[in-house]
């Protein structure tokens, strides 16, 4: 569910025949429930606009921040694959990331930002098959050494 550019997730308690939901993207935990589907979204809307309310009064903004940066841990020899696409294709490996993972969840970027698309993701794997074969033989490996016979 949207509303105000929030967007509700809604569940069903079958053994208390309760639909609850949370909103998602905030700091503070905003939770919200209905005994049918009029009550539930009516529930969502008026839990988002406590919240604003609540933080109006607080003079703090709602959203979450995200910085745009993360930590991620990958295998080393996906790394030097990874590394080696991008060098060949003129990208930094930062770039080819971005646009593998934005390919991968299906998010096109237009003036006003990142927007979920209609259209399936394209399946595209930056990994050759041999490259792949490679990257199974290295985990069969790692995983048999640490093995006691």
């Amino acid at each position: 569910m949207k509303y105000k550019g929030y967007t509700g997730v809604v569940e069903l308690d079958e053994e208390s025949g309760v639909l609850f939901g949370r909103v998602v993207g905030l700091r503070d935990t905003i939770t919200f429930q209905g005994e049918s589907v009029a009550e539930v979204i009516r529930a969502f809307h008026d839990s988002v606009d406590d919240y604003l309310e609540f933080c109006a009064d607080r003079g703090e903004s709602p959203e979450k921040p995200y910085s745009g940066q993360f930590v991620l841990r990958v295998n080393p020899k996906l790394h030097r694959v990874m590394a080696h696409a991008a060098e060949e294709s003129g990208a930094s490996l930062n770039s080819l990331i971005e646009q593998r993972l934005r390919e991968s969840f299906g998010l096109v970027e237009d003036r006003s930002g990142l927007e979920r698309t209609e259209a399936k993701p394209a399946r595209r794997s930056p990994v050759s098959a041999k490259e792949s074969q490679g990257l199974r033989k290295s985990k069969a490996s790692s995983a048999s050494k640490g093995r006691k016979g």
